[in-house]
């Protein structure tokens, strides 16, 4: 498959965790807050809409290839935080529980990976920050 396809196709398969993600917090407010409480973080509100814009609008500039270095390199960062913040050590007692929390860790890393992975290569021919070029 060409560079431009693999490029375009990897934009895509991460954006699509991203934007989803992001509509769903900002049209739950309450629930996102209430699950950020449930963490502990400080000012839970706050951090639900923030975290629900921040993960709409970077999946949509990674999905049309805008900023795509910096949004993939940000993302990737929020990936670990989030992945810690919100899985390590999470599970109590229950070995069903603490398993998948450790799988949704592992999950939130190898995506963090991905996105180290298109901000060295950007993001193709086929993206706004492409256009013009071959």
């Amino acid at each position: 498959m060409p560079r431009n396809a693999l490029l375009l196709l990897s934009r895509l398969l991460l954006a699509v965790l991203f934007v989803p993600s992001g509509l769903q917090a900002l049209s739950d407010i309450a629930g996102t807050s209430g699950y950020f409480a449930g963490l502990g973080l400080p000012l839970p509100t706050l951090a639900a809409w923030g975290t629900g814009f921040f993960e709409l609008i970077a999946g949509l500039l990674i999905l049309v290839g805008f900023q795509t270095r910096i949004s993939a390199l940000l993302l990737a960062a929020f990936c670990i935080v989030a992945g810690f913040t919100g899985h390590y050590g999470q599970g109590g007692g229950d070995a069903m529980l603490t398993f998948l929390h450790q799988q949704m860790l592992m999950k939130d890393i190898a995506i963090s990976g991905g996105f180290l992975a298109l901000a060295m290569a950007g993001a193709g021919a086929w993206s706004i920050d492409g256009r013009g070029s071959a």
